[in-house]
């Protein structure tokens, strides 16, 4: 009879045959002092039905893996190993002393030990991870996402300290690489670099230890956008760089895409026009051979829509307005309404677009609906940045008009209400 019940709460730890062998090993040599001798074979042989009745070692192993008597998992336990009584919790040495049959064995105490962290795990913290990317794409980033962010990643690093899977454990990296870029990313929005660079760092180390492509590529592309708040225009472009030459743009064209653009931004604040143009082309040619694959929750921004709005941002930095201001349009027509943030970020690029046109007025009504786009939210830091370059051109161009006036009123409101 196949052993399903063993074979269910592998799939959930992420176990392979491999990988339960050396579990189980380990485990005798925490309970006994000498290291296993258990192999795949052995593992076989327990899902195939063949060992019903594993030996008193292989069954202590099995109960410290798995947390639970081997009955559980619909073994029958040898009549060497005596349970303890049923309102006593912890295992008693003779009983250890008997599954092992040496005198070692007895001398080594053994504490009630953590249950394993299985999948089951890794998706209830990859539900709140996405729970706050949903949060920041409404309002964006502000003191109480980080602080959030930074919880979850305390969690997460908690269940690092039962045992796991390899598997479980480069999730569980994986998820505390995403929650620290989020509360990076809410320092960038706030315009806090000092602590969004900290955060970063701490983020790149987890990415690398979860040896996952995408969670990398997100650390880069953070990277870039805090280099350009830094207005370190070469870093930018370094870090935009990395993420174009990552494992997960070189294997997807979706996240090619998104690093290409990285590189036209970067070449755009560096003045290289030509460069930026043709990356920016090469950006949306490879966007449209992206297939339907599955992504991570935070890419769910990126699409031809945001695309545009970059290719906005992108053309306002080249000079040439006309085109900045039809493609924030199109991004503006498409941008859904839940992510707010963008939305308003779109709307910042339209309105600079119509007043480098020498549209003030037009401009200044565009510039206005950002208000209402974040529906009373506080402007993050960045969004705040835009309409201060927005403010600091418009009396630029048209000091003394009533719509300007009525503009400068509207902004200290906003202001003192944030």
């Amino acid at each position: 009879m196949i052993a399903l019940i063993l074979q269910s709460r592998m799939e959930e730890l992420g176990l392979t045959q491999d990988e339960l062998a050396r579990q189980l090993n380990k485990a005798l040599l925490q309970i006994t002092g000498r290291p296993g001798e258990i192999s795949s074979r052995t593992i076989r042989n327990l899902l195939s039905g063949r060992h019903s009745r594993p030996i008193g070692r292989t069954c202590a192993a099995l109960e410290h893996v798995f947390g639970c008597p081997v009955e559980e998992l619909e073994f029958s336990a040898p009549g060497s190993m005596q349970r303890p009584p049923r309102e006593d919790p912890v295992r008693r040495r003779d009983f250890i002393a008997s599954t092992t049959g040496t005198a070692a064995a007895a001398a080594v105490p053994i504490t009630k030990h953590r249950r394993s962290v299985g999948m089951s795990d890794v998706a209830r913290a990859t539900a709140s991870m996405n729970e706050l990317v949903a949060a920041d794409d409404r309002q964006g980033g502000h003191t109480g996402l980080a602080a959030i962010a930074l919880q979850g990643r305390s969690r997460v690093l908690e269940l690092q300290q039962r045992n796991a899977s390899d598997r479980v454990r480069r999730a569980l990296y994986a998820l505390a690489a995403e929650y620290t870029t989020i509360a990076a990313w809410s320092c960038i929005d706030l315009r806090e670099l000092d602590r969004a660079q900290k955060y970063l760092h701490e983020s790149t180390t987890f990415a690398g230890l979860s040896q996952d492509p995408s969670t990398g590529m997100r650390v880069w592309i953070n990277m870039a956008m805090l280099a350009y708040q830094r207005r370190n225009w070469t870093e930018r472009l370094a870090a935009a760089q990395a993420a174009e030459a990552s494992l997960a743009a070189r294997k997807d064209p979706f996240f090619g895409s998104m690093g290409r653009v990285r590189v036209a931004l970067a070449h755009a604040t560096l003045g290289d026009t030509r460069a930026a143009e043709r990356s920016l082309g090469v950006a949306q040619s490879t966007l449209r051979k992206a297939g339907e694959e599955d992504h991570p929750r935070w890419t769910a921004f990126y699409g031809s829509a945001e695309l545009d709005h970059l290719a906005a941002i992108i053309l306002n930095h080249s000079g040439k307005h006309a085109r900045a201001e039809a493609m924030a349009h199109h991004a503006l027509a498409r941008i859904p309404h839940t992510f707010r943030r963008n939305r308003g970020l779109a709307t910042c690029q339209l309105a600079l677009a119509q007043l480098r046109q020498g549209e003030p007025e037009q401009a200044t009504q565009t510039a206005a609906s950002v208000f209402a786009i974040m529906n009373g939210s506080p402007l993050p830091g960045r969004m705040r940045t835009l309409i201060g370059d927005f403010h600091r051109d418009l009396f630029s161009m048209a000091p003394s008009t009533t719509y300007a006036r009525d503009w400068a009123d509207r902004i200290r409101d906003e202001w003192s209400r944030a």
